[in-house]
């Protein structure tokens, strides 16, 4: 009787292993998912800093743009062909 005790306990331990091992590998909040939750979060931060360096860029020239009358005229200049009075503009066709 002990040996078949034994043997029964034996495979239930391991039913029960399995049946923590599966759920562990294959159900939803598994493994699996919690490699592609991290495969998602390294995209994710790498898009937040690019995203994070361009917001940078922007407010360093908006910061410019308020307080400097140079950036504003370049700008005007370079951007929408402005000149200042009494300038002559020459544009050269080639």
């Amino acid at each position: 009787m002990s040996g078949l005790r034994l043997n029964i306990l034996a495979a239930v331990l391991f039913a029960v292993l399995f049946f923590l091992q599966y759920r562990l590998w294959f159900e939803s909040d598994g493994i699996r998912d919690m490699r592609q939750l991290k495969k998602t979060l390294a995209k994710q931060s790498e898009e937040n800093e690019k995203l994070k360096k361009l917001n940078e860029d922007l407010l360093f020239q908006v910061q410019r743009l308020q307080n400097g009358k140079d950036a504003a005229e370049s700008r005007a200049r370079n951007e929408l062909g402005m000149i200042k009075k009494d300038e002559t503009f020459y544009q050269i066709v080639k």
